[in-house]
């Protein structure tokens, strides 16, 4: 007869949650994309950046956050310039990344074309590790892949493709297989 079965129970959903969770490592699929539980996450296209990190914004409710804990908007060029970023105010909430500027230091194509809101998908617990860390300001290189996710039950999402684009679906989707401070 078990004496404690709460605690047994308690510990079976503990251990189901610890390989069933988005930290779980990836498994690669045969067209050379990645699964995870219940997801399907495939390679658009090779990613690698450096920039300044412009706001960093953690979330644990939503679908997208099964996936991706972290949304960094980060800017180069223009975007990563002191002299320049002193005139914005950048925020994020709700997946998305704001900004507005007392004045216009820089065209407004430019911040569009030099600043981005990228949704961190983690692939590995080393990666995960290095985006915990990161914080605003700090210079970064991103490596990893840019990727669209389906998952089973056909709820999807998309990353970017344009670097100029605005708005629903502007945001790129990176599957980050390396973060670096620099």
């Amino acid at each position: 007869m078990l004496r404690h079965p709460l605690v047994i129970v308690s510990l079976i959903l503990a251990g189901a949650w610890f390989f069933l969770s988005p930290s779980t490592t990836a498994v690669s699929a045969p067209d050379g994309g990645f699964t995870y539980p219940g997801y399907d996450v495939r390679k658009v296209e090779e990613f690698t950046i450096e920039a300044r990190v412009l706001s960093v914004e953690n979330y644990s409710l939503g679908r997208e956050a099964d996936l991706s804990p972290t949304d960094l908007a980060i800017g180069w060029g223009p975007m990563a310039e002191e002299s320049i970023l002193a005139n914005f105010q950048i925020s994020q909430r709700n997946r998305w990344y704001f900004w507005k500027a007392r004045q216009m230091p820089i065209s407004r194509s430019e911040v569009i074309t030099h600043s981005a809101n990228v949704h961190i998908i983690p692939a590995n617990v080393a990666a995960r590790d290095a985006l915990a860390q990161v914080r605003t300001n700090d210079q970064i290189r991103l490596v990893g892949q840019l990727v669209d996710v389906d998952a089973d039950d056909g709820w999807r999402w998309r990353t970017s493709r344009s670097r100029s684009d605005t708005g629903n679906g502007s945001c790129e989707v990176l599957w980050l297989e390396r973060l670096e401070l620099i």
